[in-house]
């Protein structure tokens, strides 16, 4: 393979297994077990489809890192296109920590994650992310609810994750404060919703998920 051929830029997907009452626990008093379970597997299905988009124009590498199911499962849910991995232990931070270590460690010069909660992203967004990471050592895309949908690298930086209060509103403002405090150079993507609560199914109207998935609670 040429030097010019040679992948160095890699896009993960974290996500987790879509079974009943184990994944999007917070939705069910909206949707019910299954129909959280579905809406996971779509959102999941969605984001995998936009990498695969992103991969057919660009030269890059597209994993799957995940949380859940059994070997046979994930061989039929997940692209056979897409890099399969479980998830390391530990808290999220130490679960992103050890996959961007991963990658770099693996050669990867642009290192890109997202989550599977987000209906919005885009290939053009994702693109862009890598883009920006150029000329950056961080990349953000904020969410509404004070997290973020996506988080890219251009270097390790085992320090970003400490301090970092998960799964709460601070997580974006933490990590931010945390890159500036690090002097690393960041940029941000624009602003989407992540569907994680039952307050933010309201976000899904005119879109095609709210055609396919239940509304009310078994």
């Amino acid at each position: 393979m040429a030097q010019a051929d040679l992948i160095r830029e890699i896009l993960i997907v974290f996500t987790r297994f879509p079974k009943p009452g184990q994944t999007k626990t917070r939705l069910i008093p909206a949707l019910g077990m299954t129909g959280a379970a579905d809406l996971q597997r779509m959102m999941a299905e969605y984001t995998f489809a936009q990498c695969c988009e992103l991969a057919n124009k660009r030269n890059l590498s597209i994993a799957v890192h995940y949380e859940g199911g059994n070997e046979q499962e994930l061989q039929r849910w997940i692209p056979s296109s897409m890099i399969c991995l479980p998830q390391s232990k530990g808290s999220l931070g130490e679960r992103l920590a050890h996959s961007f270590a991963s990658s770099f460690n693996a050669g990867m010069e642009h290192v890109i994650i997202v989550g599977s909660d987000c209906p919005f992203l885009t290939p053009e967004i994702l693109a862009y992310g890598f883009d920006l990471l150029q000329k950056n050592d961080l990349v953000l895309g904020p969410a509404y609810d004070g997290g973020y949908y996506l988080i890219g690298l251009s270097k390790a930086d085992h320090l970003l994750w400490a301090d970092i209060d998960w799964g709460t509103e601070n997580v974006l403002s933490q990590t931010i404060e945390i890159a500036r405090k690090r002097g690393l150079a960041l940029a941000l993507l624009p602003t989407l919703a992540d569907i994680d609560r039952p307050e933010d199914l309201q976000n899904l109207d005119g879109s095609s998920f709210a055609l396919h998935f239940p509304t009310s609670s078994e």
